[in-house]
């Protein structure tokens, strides 16, 4: 009897250390092994541009335009440089937004204007050669749509608002008569050079742009864009003669300044890490 009741114990203390074990256990089975999400850009970025410009300017204006009677302008700007920075952030797989601010280098106006006068109860003709400097200081705010992914290279549209400082330096009027092509010689006109000190102008500003985009690592993305903006009229000071004469306010006014931008760009995201996001809609490669 006494050995039975010894082996009651033992079982009955095996069972409860084994009850006891079982319920250290967790009652569920773990989580299957997930794979870890694909990557998605969403979150802050920041960026850097450089490029060129390609400019033109609708026409130029100056109070005394009233005593020509009639007038053609050629005006052409060198191309200059472009140098951005900025910041963003990607909302989602199609739509980012950011902030840029960017220096246009000084580019060159060569312009010539034919025009005929009445001087001395004569009509005479004449030309005149402008040569000035511009550049500008351009604040966009940008909204981008992607356009999808093909072989990792995204195409996009965009559009942006802002500001444009417009600085006008080093413009010098030459007067030039008798030599004009297709006009007659010029009686009682002398040629003259007058020039107007440097002036900038606050405007309002507007770009499009469209372009394409390659993401070389998940925290680096290259662009190539193409831009048109809209940057406003720049002026002079008034114009003086050589022998700093000025009778009448008379700056030159540089009216409807467009420039079509080429730019190379590239993105680095400050949040490189996996979040859980729609893919998009078309993705190879």
């Amino acid at each position: 009897m006494r050995s039975l009741k010894h082996l009651i114990a033992a079982t009955a203390a095996s069972l409860l250390s084994t009850a006891v074990m079982a319920a250290d256990l967790p009652i569920d089975p773990p989580p299957a092994y997930a794979p870890p999400p694909a990557f998605d850009p969403s979150g802050w970025y920041l960026r850097g541009d450089i490029g060129f410009s390609n400019q033109s300017v609708k026409r130029l204006e100056n109070a005394l335009d009233s005593t020509l009677l009639t007038q053609s302008q050629t005006l052409d700007f060198n191309t200059a440089g472009i140098f951005g920075i900025g910041v963003g952030y990607q909302v989602n797989n199609w739509f980012r937004a950011d902030l840029t601010g960017e220096y246009r280098g000084k580019s060159t106006l060569n312009g010539l204007e034919l025009n005929t006068f009445s001087y001395g109860g004569f009509v005479h003709s004449g030309a005149d050669k402008y040569t000035a400097d511009k550049s500008e200081w351009l604040v966009l705010a940008n909204a981008y749509v992607d356009l999808g992914t093909w072989w990792s290279v995204t195409p996009f549209i965009g559009a942006g608002v802002g500001a444009a400082r417009v600085s006008v330096s080093n413009f010098i009027d030459q007067g030039l008569t008798d030599a004009v092509p297709g006009f007659p010689a010029t009686y009682g006109a002398t040629p003259g050079t007058a020039y107007a000190a440097a002036a900038s102008r606050w405007n309002f500003a507007w770009a499009a742009h469209a372009g394409l985009a390659y993401r070389v690592t998940p925290s680096l993305t290259m662009e190539l864009a193409y831009r048109y903006v809209d940057l406003g009229d720049g002026a002079t000071a008034d114009i003086v003669t050589y022998q700093g004469t000025n009778n009448v306010v008379n700056p030159m006014t540089f009216k409807h300044i467009t420039s079509q931008d080429l730019k190379l760009g590239v993105r680095w995201s400050l949040d490189p890490t996996p979040v859980y996001a729609p893919r998009p809609l078309i993705t190879k490669g």
